[in-house]
Formats: structure tokens, sequence, C-alpha cells
């Protein structure tokens, strides 16, 4: 929940008890007076707040009214009532709530917030595989545009993949566009696959003996960086270390780990856990806000691999988005309405 404190010395107080030991207490006074005027402005407004996993601490815990993955944000937005929706995480996402709320207005606390795997799909490549593929039906992660949504026939994301495959019931199926997610979710339910790009000339014969999944050369330009001579690394400078990948890393990685899945059940594993180190091969700024969450346990730093997407969604421009009406979301017809069935085909699936 926000921070809804009746003053910023109060708001200021309440978020050095929250996060002292990851955030410096300079920035915390800087930063509690935006937080203060959000949570003021936006309950004039009658608005609300969503917040990604990947937020930075004092955003992450100062102003969001729900915070989540993908999954949980897309069933938020569908849901309520308030206007405007302001989105803090990446443009897609925030595309996300406007094909399930249309009516309401829905705000991108930046400019761009882009994301490399929804760059690396576009209808085009959909299209071409449709014609490669006849009859093949298509996965599409949420990492992608409402265009391409519009385009395949079912979402999903990493934390139910794998069961909106299953759900399929077909042979084989096309998954895009993240090439790593694809051959993990492939490893879990059984399918060999092949890994497809932009004008390639892959081909792939099915037959019942052989269940088989088509994947795309779309990567994660966070989770790509993750090797699994890091895990060694770790495990070596921190015996009995717990490893936790998320599933858009390799299977190599995920493969070392002790546990992959999404960012909330990454949260739900640490916050169950006994061990005292824990190392996230995944976006850095979680790290902080589990770290703030379990202050006896310590998350081993890899690195700093910040998704500079993510790192666009600021405490100030979430306040300039609530004054100023800024970056507003459009998704138009028949667009919205084509990319809210293969949507709504997921949440049907869980």
């Amino acid at each position: 929940m926000p921070i809804n404190a009746p003053t910023v010395e109060a708001t200021y107080l309440e978020m050095k008890r929250l996060l002292a030991h990851v955030v410096p207490d300079v920035e915390l006074r800087y930063k509690a007076e935006l937080v203060y005027e959000i949570n003021r402005r936006k309950k004039e407004r009658g608005a609300i707040i969503l917040g990604h996993n990947y937020m930075e601490p004092a955003l992450f815990y100062g102003v969001p009214d729900v915070v989540g993955d993908s999954l949980e944000l897309s069933r938020k937005a569908a849901a309520t009532q308030c206007d405007p929706i302001i989105f803090c995480g990446v443009r897609f996402m925030a595309e996300t709530a406007k094909i399930l709320n249309p009516t309401k207005t829905v705000l991108l606390p930046a400019k761009r917030a882009g994301c490399s795997l929804a760059e690396s799909i576009s209808v085009a490549d959909v299209r071409e595989l449709r014609q490669r593929f006849p009859g093949v039906p298509i996965v599409a992660y949420i990492n992608t545009y409402a265009d391409v949504k519009a385009e395949v026939d079912i979402i999903c994301t990493s934390g139910n993949a794998a069961k909106v495959v299953r759900s399929l019931k077909a042979n084989p199926v096309i998954f895009l566009p993240d090439e790593y997610l694809a051959k993990n979710v492939a490893q879990e339910t059984g399918l060999k696959i092949i890994v497809a790009s932009r004008g390639s000339g892959a081909t792939l014969a099915a037959n019942k003996s052989s269940p088989a999944m088509i994947g795309w050369n779309g990567r994660c330009e966070v989770h790509e960086k993750f090797s699994p001579e890091d895990v060694r690394n770790v495990r070596a400078q921190f015996p009995g270390v717990v490893v936790l990948a998320h599933p858009e890393c390799s299977p190599e990685v995920t493969a070392v780990a002790d546990f992959s899945g999404s960012t909330s059940r990454m949260v739900e594993y640490v916050r169950a856990a006994k061990a005292k180190h824990y190392l996230l091969l995944t976006e850095c700024s979680m790290a902080d806000n589990i770290a703030a969450e379990n202050p006896d346990k310590e998350m081993v730093r890899l690195c700093s691999v910040r998704c500079p997407h993510m790192n666009e969604i600021t405490l100030e421009d979430t306040l300039r988005a609530l004054t100023h009406n800024e970056q507003v979301i459009d998704v138009p017809e028949p667009i919205r309405s084509q990319a809210r069935r293969s949507i709504e085909r997921m949440l049907a699936v869980g």
C-alpha cells in the first residue's frame, strides 16, 4: 500500500523506517516530498497507481496502490473503477491496461519506456509466421505491443506460460518473442524447439510422436547478460546462497539456479525461505525491494543490471503525469478489441 502520511515529515519517517538500509538518507528526504505530493494529488483525482516489481524502492514502496508482476497488474487494471490509471511500468504494460479498461484514462509516466522484447517482434513477423506455419496457434508473451497482441491467438506471462501452452493441446505451437522463455517452457512441457528469426527459412514437420514448439530470437537485454559462470562464482563466495532466476534467463542459467519463476513468485519464495543469502538473477531494483521487506536476509549483488526502460519511470514523472495528464496511452480499434480477445483467453486459463 502507498504511504499515506499526513505531512512530508511523516512521509519521510515512514520511508526511512522501510528503506533506510537500501536508500541513502539524503535521497529519502528529497523523494519524501514527491511521494507526499503524488499521494495527495492521487486522492484528489480518484486515481490509481499500478507499480511493477521492477520500480526503484522509493517509488515501489511510496505510491502504488497495487504492486506485482504483469499478470497481477493486468487483472487489477481490468477491474478498477478508478480514473485515471497511472501505470508505473513499461509501455506494453500501460497498453494492456488500456486494452482491458478502455473507458479509463491510462497514463504512462515516461515518454517512451520501451522493451527490447517488444521491439524484437512486429505484426509483419507474426503474419509471415502464419504463412510459413499455417494453422499453428501462436502464443505471445505479454512483453509485446498491442498490435502484435491483436495478431496472435493467446497471451501469456512468465508466471502462466507453461499452463497456457498446455491449454492449447496443439502440436506444434508458436511461442513469441522471448527465445529463452520459450526454451524454458519447452523443457517444462516436454516439447522440442526450433528458433525462427526474421527472414529465416526454418521449417518444422509436426508429428504426434515429436511434440514441438517454434520459438523466436528475441531476448531481454537484462536477463541475457547472466551466465552459469556468474552463478558458480557467487556460490563459491557465498556457500549456501539460494539462487533465483527469472525464466527470461537462458536455460543454462535456470538449470543451475535453485528456483525459476516470475517476479511475484520470487518475492513469495524469498518471503517463505529460511536462508540468509539470496542471488536474484533479474532486474536489480527488485533485489532492493525484496531486501526492504526482508531486512534479515541479504541480497547478493552480482552486478547492477538495471533495465534502462523501467528506469525511465521516476517519481518526478509520476507527479507530472498526475498533474498534466502525461503521457496518455491510446490503443485504436480494431487493434484494442482484437488484443483484448487474446488477453482474455489468457485470463480464462489463469
